[in-house]
């Protein structure tokens, strides 16, 4: 099989690879989608490093058709179009998952469409209600908004009743974000957002809050919580540090919870993905949630599409197909 292989130089080249083997609760899929996440920016930068076990290609999520099944595998047959949640190894003809992992294609959706639903949709609702437990009616702050994650918590928001405030790098990305469904907003670069956030939310604040960002963000967001609110830390574009009043944490019981998907066991994934069958993927088919493709590349012109991620320049997924 041909798959995208990191240099030496950090370029990347797409060129023969062997194929991986096929355990018995695994299914192999033939891919034709994959999609850039910044995971795949900072593993190609040294930064991010598989976990252990995972394949060394990139690629954290794909849509094809199922090639092979392991022989413990029964919910699944060959040639059954689906989009699975990877731990690595989308980048390639071939790729082998957890068949806990995958999900249908939703009627309608092709390809495309349906590579950008995995990461972001399953880091949206794990995040947001299994680990911060937003409740119906719960206010939001979406740091990152017009990202493939924010756009995504935004409609699933929307969905379970939550008003959502977004940060964002520009004008644009917030019209984009307002016209999702988002509630209000904060361009980064106006200032601090803390303000902006005390005017929407009121005196009470937010129940929990979805951050990609770190570093310096850390002391407002506690400052925009309610009490008993949950900060979720799912990255770390904006640094690692950040200071912190421990007062004001005690005092409002308030939760700070690091999270990562890509590292969790396979039995937690699959828990992730069960929740995301039952209760996000008929809404797709419902036309309640859709995905944000924001362009898509050749896969022999991932560099190209690794540059327009990191210019920050983009909302919804950036999406890599291969030959057919």
């Amino acid at each position: 099989m041909k798959a995208i292989v990191i240099e030496s130089d950090k370029s990347l080249s797409w060129q023969e690879q062997p194929e991986p083997p096929l355990g018995a609760d695994q299914v192999a899929i033939a891919v034709r989608t994959t999609a850039v996440n910044r995971a795949d920016l900072m593993q190609r930068a040294g930064l991010y490093p598989p976990p252990p076990g995972a394949s060394e290609i990139l690629g954290l999520e794909c849509a094809g058709e199922i090639k092979a099944v392991g022989t413990s595998v029964s919910q699944w047959q060959v040639g059954d179009r689906v989009c699975a949640l990877l731990a690595g190894g989308g980048y390639a003809e071939t790729v082998v998952c957890h068949a806990d992992h995958v999900l249908p294609i939703p009627a309608g959706f092709d390809f495309i469409q349906a590579t950008a639903l995995p990461e972001v949709f399953a880091t949206a609702w794990m995040n947001l209600f299994m680990l911060a437990e937003l409740q119906p009616g719960q206010k939001a702050i979406l740091h990152a908004g017009a990202s493939g994650v924010g756009t995504a918590a935004i409609q699933l928001c929307k969905a379970q009743g939550n008003p959502v405030f977004v940060t964002v790098g520009d004008q644009a990305k917030l019209d984009s974000c307002m016209a999702l469904g988002a509630d209000g907003g904060h361009v980064r670069t106006e200032g601090d957002f803390e303000t902006a956030v005390k005017e929407w939310a009121g005196k009470t604040g937010v129940a929990a809050i979805l951050d990609p960002v770190g570093g310096n963000y850390l002391e407002q967001n506690i400052r925009c919580l309610d009490t008993d609110g949950s900060l979720v830390i799912i990255g770390l574009m904006g640094g690692r540090t950040g200071s912190l009043d421990l007062g004001r944490l005690l005092v409002k019981r308030i939760r700070v919870i690091g999270s990562t998907l890509r590292s969790r066991s396979d039995a937690a994934k699959a828990a992730v993905i069960a929740q995301m069958r039952e209760q996000v993927w008929p809404r797709f088919e419902q036309g309640i949630l859709k995905p944000i493709v924001h362009s898509t590349f050749p896969i022999d012109q991932a560099s190209q599409a690794f540059d327009l991620v990191a210019s920050n320049q983009t909302t919804g997924k950036v999406i890599l197909e291969l030959p057919s």
